[in-house]
């Protein structure tokens, strides 16, 4: 079954559908997320993921939000309980990037994702 494709969905949706914990201090959950990214290689990211977008990743280093900054992300969204260190909680509030986690697996919120509509960037 198809899904139908919807133009934007609010980060907040996707906070309450999923339960995602949202990690940043900052409000940022009105931002529109205009498609879905997922890897973990940085370089992947930056020639890939488009302003935007939400980036699923396991990783939860200064750089993944430096990199999220530079693209203008949507949210990054930490997957399988991937520890969040007290820096980059900082250095995300620093940057105003949405930064979100999650226990799901990275396939199951890719699923999710889908589900709700959002794109996958290609």
């Amino acid at each position: 079954m198809l899904v139908p494709e919807r133009q934007a969905v609010k980060a907040r949706e996707i906070v309450q559908v999923l339960e995602l914990r949202v990690v940043t201090r900052s409000n940022l959950l009105d931002r529109e997320l205009t498609g879905g990214y997922c890897a973990d290689l940085l370089s992947c990211v930056m020639s890939r993921a488009k302003s935007g977008n939400v980036w699923l990743t396991l990783q939860a280093h200064p750089n993944v939000i430096a990199v999220a900054a530079l693209l203008e992300l949507g949210a990054v969204i930490v997957t399988e309980g991937a520890p969040i260190p007290d820096d980059v909680i900082a250095k995300a509030d620093d940057e105003k990037i949405l930064l979100l986690s999650t226990s799901h697996t990275t396939f199951w919120v890719v699923s999710e994702l889908a589900r709700l509509g959002i794109k996958a960037q290609e």
